[in-house]
């Protein structure tokens, strides 16, 4: 595993657990709010940190902590993702993914072997403008299919959207929730500007946020503004 960040401890990212957070290096998206960037650039790439010393300090963590996250940069790239979920397991961690979606092979695994406990999948924007929002070549056809993967499994899951002005609009969110229609939870993130996103994105205001949770809620069963 390339792991390039590291944090302790964290009373948000895993819903109801205490968490470490575990930031892969490398990401095949180049999404314009990224928050991340010196997870997603080679150039920007932090000197990584041995497997070994997160192994052993949450060895040491045990039964302080509930659970590891392990997001990116996107984990999934990772060839040897599933081992060093195993590897957290054995020392009794529940373990939620974040994932863009991108690799549904990926997911399926995870899946069917009962490796995950949670996933968090964004869902960037309707798939037809996936390619722009994203900067990527992705197959649009590869995030419906690990939306359908993830909705149609036992494990504990979120769709995630980060609405920003300049990428998205009222029928974009719509077309989201076309796109899960029936899923347990829709988080719509609010964008926040940082010294790291670039200065030309816009953010909604809170009604506005609030706003296309209205619109958006008949489609799943919940959803939320964080």
């Amino acid at each position: 595993m390339l792991i390039g960040g590291f944090q302790k401890c964290s009373l948000i990212d895993y819903p109801g657990r205490v968490c470490s957070i575990i930031f892969t290096l490398g990401c095949n998206f180049r999404c314009p709010y990224c928050h991340n960037p010196e997870l997603v650039y080679p150039k920007l790439y932090p000197k990584p940190i041995p497997e070994k010393e997160i192994l052993s300090f949450l060895a040491r963590r045990k039964g302080k902590l509930d659970a590891v996250t392990i997001t990116g940069g996107e984990p999934a790239l990772q060839s040897d993702l599933a081992d060093f979920i195993l590897k957290v397991k054995k020392h009794g961690f529940l373990v939620k993914l974040d994932s863009n979606g991108s690799k549904p092979e990926v997911l399926e695994n995870l899946i069917n072997s009962k490796t995950v406990d949670y996933i968090a999948m964004d869902v960037k924007a309707p798939l037809q403008k996936y390619k722009t929002v994203t900067g990527s070549d992705i197959d649009p056809e590869k995030i419906r299919k690990s939306i359908e993967l993830v909705m149609s499994s036992n494990t504990n899951y979120e769709f995630r959207t980060t609405v920003t002005k300049n990428e998205l609009e009222n029928t974009d969110i719509l077309k989201i929730g076309e796109l899960v229609k029936g899923a347990r939870l829709l988080v719509l993130q609010k964008f926040v500007p940082s010294q790291k996103t670039s200065s030309d994105m816009k953010k909604y205001s809170d009604q506005e946020m609030a706003k296309f949770q209205s619109m958006v809620s008949p489609y799943v069963q919940r959803c939320i503004v964080r």
